[in-house]
């Protein structure tokens, strides 16, 4: 019926906060000119990287968040198109089938609340152990890096 709208709520918001995390990022290389150009501290020999502004864990965040928003919008895509194939989504006000009548209503509104906030709450799930299983990847792999660069433990 819709449920659907709940991992397509969940993916606005997701989406939202990338963009306010690229926003920061944006003003954080922006900073190093107006530093530059004031009368600062800093020397025109040592100038303050953009990168050095933002965390890396905020690009980690970023990147990460870009995943979950690509599981929800991919997700949410393929049940309204599952949806408007079994004609539950109609091209004519309300869009919902089950909205157009008050007792069908009701059984959207469980559904929603049901399976929707379950689909969003396993693919947010699925999203974190990714995120575990990469965060993991990444800390061997640096391991490995530091054990080659030292010549390894012998």
């Amino acid at each position: 019926m819709a449920c659907f709208l709940v991992p397509t709520g969940e993916a606005i918001v997701v989406s939202l906060l990338r963009l306010a995390l690229k926003k920061k990022e944006e003003r954080a290389e922006v900073q190093p000119d107006s530093l530059a150009s004031s009368a600062s501290p800093v020397s025109p020999a040592s100038p303050v990287s953009p990168a050095s502004l933002v965390s890396p864990g905020v690009r980690k965040l970023r990147r990460r968040l870009r995943w979950l928003s690509h599981m929800l919008w991919g997700g949410s895509a393929l049940l309204a198109f599952e949806h408007l194939w079994h004609g539950e989504i109609v091209p004519w006000f309300p869009f919902l089938t089950a909205a157009s009548d008050p007792e069908s209503a009701g059984v959207m509104l469980h559904e929603m609340a049901t399976a929707g906030v379950m689909m969003a709450l396993l693919t947010t799930a699925a999203w974190g152990l990714m995120c575990l299983a990469a965060s993991a990847i990444e800390k061997r792999s640096l391991q490995q890096l530091s054990a080659d660069s030292t010549g390894g433990a012998q």
